[in-house]
């Protein structure tokens, strides 16, 4: 376990390779499961506000599951919010791209420099999956699931582990000095 600041980190975060593989995985954590991405408090204002430059790239099904479910809705026993989704599957901002591989809308509108928001946090630092604890602290765990096979060999055969794969969204998430703080924690762990 690595700590930094209010963050419990899982060793796994350091010592697990990972690069997405979105050839051979076509995006499924995109359309797989059976909630939309985890969305914190603030996201669906922020969806909100951008929503009329994602829109026209999203296709009718999706725009009807957002007016129906509205920005964010909650998934489970505990309410959870999260992304909403077209008829319980895939997630109402998915698009695809010319070759059937399951991206982003808003990853693409901010891309073309329509928006200045890359996407929900929960979908930028996937594989980790962050717990927020009632005494303030968060668990930051890396979360494996079978469709992401792809994503570890590749990781695997490019030798990078998770947090340097994501090392954009950690710096999003966290800042430059925390990102400094997990390199120092890494080479101890993972020499």
């Amino acid at each position: 376990m690595i700590v930094i600041d209010d963050v419990l980190l899982s060793d796994d975060i350091v010592t697990k390779d990972f690069v997405c593989d979105l050839d051979a995985c076509l995006g499924a954590c995109c359309w797989e499961g059976e909630w939309g991405a985890p969305l914190l408090d603030e996201e669906p204002a922020i969806i909100k506000k951008v929503w009329k430059k994602v829109a026209p790239y999203l296709s009718e099904e999706s725009k009807e599951a957002v007016k129906e479910q509205g920005f964010g809705t909650h998934f489970g026993e505990n309410e959870v919010l999260g992304t909403p989704l077209v008829k319980g599957g895939a997630c109402a901002y998915l698009i695809w791209d010319g070759k059937g591989i399951g991206k982003c809308a808003f990853e693409r509108a901010f891309e073309e420099g329509k928006i200045d928001w890359p996407k929900p946090i929960s979908c930028h630092l996937y594989p980790i999956r962050v717990r927020y604890l009632n005494n303030g602290t968060e668990a930051w765990n890396y979360d494996r699931w079978k469709i992401c096979a792809p994503a570890c060999k590749n990781g695997k055969k490019l030798k990078v582990p998770v947090y340097k794969f994501l090392k954009n969204a950690i710096i999003r998430a966290k800042g430059e000095e925390f990102y400094a703080q997990l390199e120092v924690c890494a080479e101890a762990v993972a020499p």
